[in-house]
């Protein structure tokens, strides 16, 4: 099993930045693609972003390209969003995901691991 943790998440005015975090733990030789999904009021569950083991494959939604990046830390165990020109629109809960397969994909139910989820709230 693989435990995600997420920080960073908060109230940002539109136009701010922050920067998410998902600590893995536990038997993270399972975690090898990871992504960040996002659920806000009453919508489903959307992937963000996704990085592959090594960081060589990044992939993302079109509604954030040019505003967010996904980076990880192998030797921390640590995946990072780093949210850019955040909008409105942008808040949602968000929502760190691991798979045991190498490949980086798109939908919820590829993916084995999940953390609690973070508030990230954009006020205009």
């Amino acid at each position: 099993q693989v435990q995600l943790k997420e920080a960073g998440g908060g109230l940002v005015q539109a136009g701010g930045s922050l920067r998410l975090s998902c600590a893995a733990s536990g038997d993270t030789a399972d975690s090898n693609a990871m992504a960040w999904f996002r659920q806000g009021p009453g919508q489903e569950r959307e992937f963000v972003g996704g990085i592959n083991w090594n960081s060589e494959i990044k992939s993302y939604a079109e509604s954030v390209k040019g505003r967010f990046a996904i980076s990880r830390d192998n030797g921390k165990e640590t995946v990072y969003l780093h949210m850019n020109s955040l909008k409105p629109e942008d808040t949602a809960v968000y929502y760190c995901a691991a798979r045991r397969g190498a490949a980086v994909k798109l939908t919820a139910p590829d993916y084995n691991f999940w953390g609690q989820g973070t508030q990230v709230t954009v006020s205009s």
